[in-house]
């Protein structure tokens, strides 16, 4: 079943010169599918995942997540769309400093005034091993255990889609393995569906299916009607 589907994306930007950032893009993703975008520093690569998270517009085309075309969406629906549907995990973790491990995890359902779910808090933190660091502050933190606290506060909401834009840059290899690892059991544990962006061969293997793209165009992998 189709969760996320990007029609004929175009973004296009005017600095002096135009820069086709992507070109006439259309792919589609399937409900719990593990999919990796390989592409070369400028392909295009971040720019895609941006508009199928709704960071960015494009200047033409169209992004549905479970069917909802969210461009239709004002800027402050768009929003708490994006907070209630999508889980995002960068390269700079972007965790808040003055808060503890706890406090950045359950921010997203702070913001919504949500509950917080502790029987499947307990299983997250769990599962990505940092159940005794809850209160810590991030700059006591590893690399390695910051990430996992950023992968678990973009699985906390319970997203139905997880973007990770190449969320182990800043981490040694081991690291590295360890990280994906766990972005891929947790994805199948909680039948997320996820989206990563990955200049890295190798771990773009561990996934379920590979895009590559390049100079704003799509160069196999892609599922589309």
């Amino acid at each position: 079943m189709r969760i996320l589907e990007g029609k004929n994306l175009v973004r296009h930007y005017n600095t002096g010169v135009l820069v086709k950032a992507l070109d006439d893009v259309s792919i589609s993703v399937d409900r719990g599918e593990f999919v990796a975008v390989v592409g070369t520093s400028g392909s295009g690569k971040t720019t895609l995942l941006q508009l199928l998270g709704g960071l960015d517009r494009p200047t033409s085309g169209k992004v549905y997540i479970e069917g909802k075309d969210i461009f239709a969406l004002k800027d402050d629906e768009l929003s708490i769309f994006r907070r209630r549907h999508i889980g995002f995990i960068f390269q700079s973790y972007n965790l808040i400093p003055v808060l503890n491990v706890r406090q950045n995890i359950v921010f997203p359902l702070a913001l919504d005034g949500n509950d917080i779910d502790e029987d499947f808090f307990k299983d997250i933190v769990n599962t990505l091993g940092i159940e005794d660091k809850l209160a810590s502050m991030p700059n006591e933190l590893s690399g390695g255990q910051q990430q996992r606290v950023a992968i678990a506060r973009a699985i906390v909401t319970k997203p139905a889609i997880i973007l990770a834009d190449e969320p182990t840059g800043n981490l040694d290899s081991r690291t590295t393995m360890d990280v994906m690892g766990l972005i891929k059991a947790s994805s199948k544990k909680y039948n997320q569906t996820v989206v990563l962006i990955t200049h890295n061969e190798s771990i773009a293997q561990m996934a379920d299916r590979i895009i590559r793209i390049e100079d704003g165009k799509i160069f196999g992998g892609e599922l589309y009607d």
